[in-house]
């Protein structure tokens, strides 16, 4: 019976410090490090970017305005697409390994590459229309305005 108290004691504790630290990364805004623009491409990075699929959307319904405004992006092409890439900022600016880094042709080398860890991609078609891609699937905006998830094929 002891034992069982112990065991019950340790998982009310971890769940209490996991759902403290969730609360804690949720009172910490986003931070745009930097945004790299190439055509209608943009690659911006983040710091503490929402952790969930529904966050992430929330977060872009919420600062679309502020990205035009303050960084002109999306910047569709003259058919009116275009991709906004988010990507974490992790471990700053690093040099290319010649493989898989995301480097931008903006910066000067060698520290002008980032390690790949997508968070999310909003794509804009004139033919496909609003969509995000994030980790749990694609959602598509309809012509009412509701997200449609569809996974992955």
């Amino acid at each position: 019976m002891k034992h069982k108290k112990k065991l019950y004691g340790l998982f009310l504790f971890s769940g209490c410090a996991l759902f403290s630290y969730l609360i804690w990364l949720s009172q910490h805004p986003v931070k745009i490090v930097a945004v790299h623009q190439e055509r209608h491409y943009s690659d911006v990075l983040v710091n503490n970017f929402p952790l969930t699929d529904k966050g992430k959307i929330d977060w872009w319904l919420e600062n679309k305005g502020i990205l035009k405004e303050k960084y002109d992006i999306p910047e569709p092409d003259s058919e009116g697409n275009s991709t906004v890439s988010f990507w974490d900022f992790g471990d700053g600016y690093v040099e290319t390994d010649g493989y898989d880094r995301l480097c931008f042709d903006d910066m000067k080398p060698p520290l002008n590459c980032i390690n790949k860890n997508s968070l999310m991609f909003v794509m804009n078609g004139r033919n496909t229309g609003l969509s995000f891609w994030v980790d749990g699937g694609i959602y598509r905006v309809n012509k009412n305005g509701k997200r449609v998830r569809f996974d992955y094929d």
